[in-house]
């Protein structure tokens, strides 16, 4: 319709009529515009016949007026077609009779049609134009969201998606399109179960019914990652699911974040509760170990000393499992003192060094010179270390390699310990910085909570990752000491 009135600007068109019937196709020219109408259809002049041509035109024309269309045609001979709109017959047979041949003749019914016609061509394009920018607007605002989006049919094939899942895959559009959205959002079974309510996609392609879950996995750096997958869908006009949006929004910060406050909660509670129990344990333990210490330089039976012996021996043992919950439940003093973080690594692994050569693994040190001072007691920097390398042998008992290093990253120092031992399994994962949580059969399992805690009171983050079968590595992230310029003596 567009090209065919384009091509209709060859025409250079006189009207003819009187202004009764000239009004209802000038309200149309009006309701589109008359300059872009009568541009697009090549209008020249009017010939009214009910008035002068003083009598002006119809409102609004900027057209010229003459009383009779002899008297246009003679004004504007280039003009070759004309359209009558009063629809007299007189007025047609007196034009058929005397019109030049050059010169095409529209009747009233004719011309009210192709105006029409016009109007809704030109409302078409309006709308499309509408709806044109409005799919620009709402694509742009998608595909600045973080959230993979994704459209998929009844049978679970890609229809469309953002900016974030092509991102995600790593995969230009027309290689996701129609193809199974599930092959771009699994993810690893092993930490979710085998169940099908597990994954959304599945559910709802099978129920027609909205459906949601929070997956986990763990990624190639083998950090844990938490993600929340939605599938809603999108019925017909009879009810039915004609399509599904899925939507999967990574929640490991907000889960993070999650932990760490249930976590504070526990921590609150145990410490209180830990205090009040190691006072009340401590008092009749020592009088047990006193005790028995008196038997043992009474009893000369070999057998009646064996066991005395392990009384003592367990009692040492459950009073150093005291000491390490009063230390963790006592609060940290972070300490005002500036921090060599090199220096600590440097005197912590010489510590250690003959641990790691009886274990056969070898320490690697990658120390970043010019490393700023940390705030922090260096004793509480000292024990997360010794911790940290205590579980790193631990967990290396054929040997491997054991690397600690510094370094800068933005506004934080990090500290690094990493091993080539048997890894974490992603189950626990979320557990291993809980209080008296051990995979070791021994000890309180308040190693990684102390680490994480003395982290939390110096402001600072610990860091895992870890692949199983490969080893770990812990970070822990501290804030250096800034360079504040001393006042002066005016100030």
């Amino acid at each position: 319709m567009v090209e065919s009135l384009r091509a209709m600007k060859q025409y250079r068109i006189g009207l003819i009529g009187d202004k009764s019937s000239l009004v209802p196709f000038w309200e149309l020219f009006a309701s589109l515009g008359n300059e872009r109408v009568l541009g697009q259809l090549g209008l020249k002049a009017l010939a009214l016949h009910d008035g002068a041509a003083s009598g002006g035109g119809p409102p609004g024309g900027d057209l010229p007026v003459y009383p009779g269309w002899r008297q246009m045609l003679a004004a504007h001979p280039d003009i070759t077609l004309v359209i009558e709109t009063t629809g007299q017959p007189d007025i047609l047979t007196e034009l058929r009779q005397n019109l030049p041949v050059s010169i095409a003749l529209v009747e009233r019914a004719a011309a009210s049609f192709f105006v029409r016609l016009l109007s809704t061509d030109q409302m078409w394009v309006a709308c499309k134009l509408d709806l044109l920018q409005s799919q620009s607007l709402v694509k742009g605002i998608i595909d600045q969201l973080r959230e993979e989006i994704a459209l998929m049919d009844g049978q679970g094939l890609v229809l469309d998606c953002n900016k974030a899942v092509l991102t995600a895959q790593d995969l230009p559009k027309h290689a996701i399109m129609g193809k199974p959205l599930r092959d771009f959002f699994r993810l690893p079974e092993g930490l979710n179960g085998n169940s099908e309510a597990l994954h959304p996609i599945e559910h709802a392609l099978a129920t027609g019914q909205g459906s949601e879950a929070t997956l986990a996995h763990v990624d190639a750096e083998g950090r844990l990652h938490y993600t929340r997958e939605y599938v809603y869908p999108i019925q017909d006009g009879s009810g039915s699911p004609a399509s599904f949006l899925c939507i999967r929004r990574d929640i490991t910060s907000r889960t993070q974040m999650e932990h760490r406050l249930q976590q504070s909660e526990r921590l609150a509670s145990i410490g209180e509760m830990s205090t009040y129990i190691a006072h009340e344990i401590r008092n009749p333990l020592f009088a047990i170990g006193g005790f028995a210490n008196q038997l043992l330089r009474t009893v000369s039976e070999p057998a009646a000393r064996e066991k005395i012996e392990i009384i003592i021996e367990e009692s040492k043992r459950l009073d150093s499992i005291l000491k390490s919950i009063l230390t963790f439940a006592r609060p940290v003093e972070p300490g005002n003192g500036l921090t060599d973080l090199n220096k600590i690594v440097r005197d912590t692994m010489e510590l250690m060094g003959l641990a790691c050569e009886n274990q056969n693994i070898e320490p690697v040190l990658g120390l970043t010179e010019d490393l700023p001072l940390i705030k922090a007691d260096p004793e509480l920097i000292k024990q997360c270390l010794i911790n940290l390398v205590k579980n790193a042998l631990e967990a290396m008992p054929e040997g491997g390699i054991l690397a600690v290093r510094t370094g800068m990253s933005q506004t934080q120092v990090i500290l690094e310990v990493e091993d080539t031992g048997q890894g974490i399994a992603p189950e626990i994962r979320g557990k291993i910085f809980s209080p008296f949580f051990s995979t070791k059969g021994k000890g309180s399992g308040l190693g990684l909570a102390m680490i994480k805690k003395i982290m939390d009171d110096l402001g600072g983050a610990v860091e895992l990752a870890s692949v199983p079968g490969e080893g770990t590595r812990v970070a822990l992230r501290l804030s250096p000491q800034l360079a504040v310029a001393k006042p002066g003596p005016d100030r």
